[in-house]
């Protein structure tokens, strides 16, 4: 039976047994669970046989001394709290005890309140610690190595990969189409890394506008710009100690390439319209769905910055090329489901799963997981069929696989699929994506404004769609 937060198991250790027994009967009278030993050989024996919250130990013992017992614990049972005991109490001894690692250090004769409040005390502390390290076990879980899922052999490399980069302060280049997770990577890396405890900063370069994003990225002071009211805090100082992601760096205009540059090479910047220049301790990880190398032909991306980051690359493969990869992945984030909506669902049938393998994938993992948390909401029966499948999945008609045909055609975008019926590609994505724009045009390979045009073009609508 678990003990209450307020008690505890107890070992008191000490060779005056009239005394030892009288400390053992008054935190039985508190509810604590307590054994008694009166030397340190007997008291170790008893650590290694259960793990004791608190041990109440004498300095003075027959065979050897409380500080050898302290010795011991800190190395074998490091979650045990020991709280020493002595006649001879000195602050000099008080404070070596608690540099040894004791928790607490009394002096006799014992003031029952005293060491009642020096127990409370330890207990607190070891539920504090406690949770820290359930806390500790689910964040791992949620963003470290255990919720990246593959054993396909690319996503095998990867994974030795991060375990060889993650502890070190090296700059690293993530590389992958929209949705294949880069950003759980860049996580993972974090939360492997000794930056673990300190921030994840996480800066999504496309969606702002250049002279918003270098404010993003940098601060600001006041009377900067119009609208900059108060100064303020830039991404690179808040990540300051820690990581911070740079999402879609291929979007960076080239005068914020070179303030980037700077970062990196001297650790230092300074805030749009001031003067004061800002050193910080940052580890960056970087990502793009863009041809960085390309790019730099054109002009278009600083050399020098290219050569500054791609000093350690991870490539994210698509979902299409990890077709082994789909079924873990499906069940993967179906017990997520399940356990978000409580439905009663088991599993997919063999038929969804041939499906689904035989599907390009062309939004990657973002997608699966959309199909999947639908298949969940629509299902109707305790196994996921093919007909719990968007329209895209389930039709034979080749059209209807116009990821393979944009892979076929060189890219994930529209432009390479002029062939095929444009008005059906972008009615089977939205369907796949829940009639969600910005995932649609993400997996089309196309701005969501170039989206909302062509579904005006087309006299696409959610609506008409209802009404169909």
């Amino acid at each position: 039976m678990p003990q209450a937060s307020n008690q505890g198991s107890l070992l008191v250790v000490d060779d005056d047994r009239p005394l030892l027994e009288a400390m053992a009967d008054y935190l039985r009278s508190l509810g604590h669970r307590t054994e008694t030993a009166t030397t340190c050989d007997d008291a170790i024996a008893r650590m290694k046989e259960y793990p004791f919250d608190i041990v109440i130990c004498d300095v003075n013992l027959p065979d050897k001394d409380g500080f050898q017992l302290l010795d011991w614990a800190t190395q074998a049972v490091p979650d045990t709290q020991v709280i020493l005991l002595t006649g001879f109490g000195t602050i000099d001894s008080a404070v070596e005890a608690i540099r040894l690692g004791a928790f607490d250090y009394l002096t006799k004769p014992i003031i029952d309140d005293e060491l009642d409040f020096s127990i409370r005390r330890a207990l607190g502390q070891r539920q504090i610690v406690s949770e820290n390290k359930t806390l500790r076990a689910q964040l791992n879980q949620r963003f470290g190595m255990g919720n990246i899922v593959g054993h396909d052999y690319r996503m095998l490399k990867m994974f030795d990969l991060i375990e060889s980069v993650a502890d070190t302060r090296t700059t690293v280049l993530i590389l992958g189409e929209s949705g294949t997770g880069k950003t759980m990577t860049a996580r993972a890396i974090h939360q492997m890394s000794n930056r673990r405890d300190k921030p994840f900063v996480e800066v999504a370069c496309g969606a702002l506008p250049d002279s918003l994003l270098e404010s993003e990225l940098f601060g600001h002071v006041a009377g900067s710009f119009t609208g900059a009211t108060h100064d303020k805090m830039g991404k690179f100082l808040q990540a300051n100690g820690g990581t911070i992601f740079l999402d879609e760096i291929g979007t960076a205009s080239t005068s914020l390439q070179v303030k980037l540059l700077r970062v990196l090479q001297d650790r230092e910047f300074e805030p749009v319209g001031g003067n004061k220049t800002h050193k910080v301790d940052v580890r960056m990880i970087l990502a793009t769905n863009l041809d960085l190398e390309e790019a730099v032909r054109r002009g278009e991306f600083r050399q020098e910055l290219y050569y500054r980051i791609n000093v350690v690359t991870l490539t994210q493969p698509p979902l299409r090329e990890r077709i082994s990869d789909i079924p873990l992945l499906a069940d993967h984030y179906l017990k997520d489901f399940i356990e978000q909506t409580g439905k009663h669902v088991t599993g997919f049938s063999h038929q969804a799963v041939e499906l689904m393998q035989r599907y390009r994938w062309p939004g990657n993992v973002r997608e699966l997981v959309n199909v999947v948390e639908r298949a969940v909401v629509l299902s109707k029966a305790p196994v996921i069929g093919p007909n719990d499948l968007p329209e895209a999945l389930r039709r034979d008609d080749p059209l209807a696989e116009f990821g393979g045909r944009l892979s076929n055609a060189g890219g994930n975008n529209l432009k390479s699929a002029l062939a095929t019926p444009e008005r059906q590609l972008i009615l089977d994505a939205l369907e796949t994506h829940g009639w969600n724009r910005q995932d649609t045009a993400d997996a089309l390979g196309i701005n969501r404004t170039t989206l909302y045009k062509k579904m005006k073009k087309y006299e696409i609508s959610f609506e008409q769609q209802l009404m169909s």
